[in-house]
C-alpha cells in the first residue's frame, strides 16, 4: 500500500472515529476497488485516484446527517465532495487534476447510469460488493446481476465468488 493512502485511511478513521461500521467499509471498498483496478490494468495515476476516491467515497454521510438528520444515498453525493476536498488539501501533496477526479467519482459513486469512465465503473462495483455483504440481501444480488450493473471482469469474478453457491 502507497504510504499516501495508509495516511488518508488514517485520516478517515479520524474524521469517521466512533463509528466502526463506517471506517470498515471504506477500508473494505478500497480494498476492493484496488483489486479490481489493478486486475484490469489501470495505469499507475488512474489507480492512485480511484483508490483516493474509494477510500473518500461515504465522506458525505457525516455532513449529511449533521444538515439534513439523516442520510440518503444523494444527500452523499451532494456533501462528499466538498469534505473530501477539504481533507486532501488538509493532508497537501494531492494536484488539481486528482482533486477534481475524486470529487466527481464521489459526487456520482451511486450513480449508476452514464458511468464516466473505467475508475468509475470499478468504485461503483467495490462499493456495491461491500453493500450486498453488509446487508445480506440475496434478492438485491440477484436484481443486480439481472440489470448489468457489474461490467468488468475482475468485479463480475468477485461478486459470482462471494454470492453464488459453491
Amino acid at each position: 500500500m502507497l504510504e499516501r493512502h495508509a495516511r488518508l485511511i488514517e485520516a478517515m478513521a479520524q474524521y469517521d472515529r466512533g463509528n466502526v461500521a463506517r471506517v470498515q467499509h471504506f477500508v473494505k471498498v478500497h480494498g476492493f476497488a484496488a483489486a479490481i483496478g489493478t486486475l484490469e490494468g489501470l495505469d499507475g495515476e488512474a489507480q492512485f485516484i480511484l483508490e483516493t476516491a474509494a477510500i473518500l467515497h461515504d465522506i458525505g454521510i457525516r455532513r449529511s446527517v449533521e444538515k439534513y438528520g439523516s442520510y440518503t444515498w444523494k444527500s452523499q453525493e451532494a456533501e462528499g465532495p466538498d469534505a473530501a476536498e477539504a481533507l486532501m488539501r488538509g493532508l497537501g501533496g494531492y494536484t488539481e487534476e486528482q482533486v477534481r477526479r475524486v470529487r466527481a467519482l464521489i459526487a456520482h459513486h451511486h450513480t449508476y447510469d452514464n458511468v464516466d469512465g473505467l475508475d468509475h465503473q470499478i468504485l461503483l462495483e467495490a462499493d456495491l460488493l461491500v453493500n450486498l455483504f453488509e446487508s445480506r440481501n440475496r434478492e438485491k444480488y440477484e436484481a443486480l446481476v439481472r440489470r448489468g450493473l457489474f461490467r468488468t471482469a475482475a468485479g463480475l469474478k468477485f461478486l459470482h465468488a462471494m454470492f453464488e453457491d459453491a
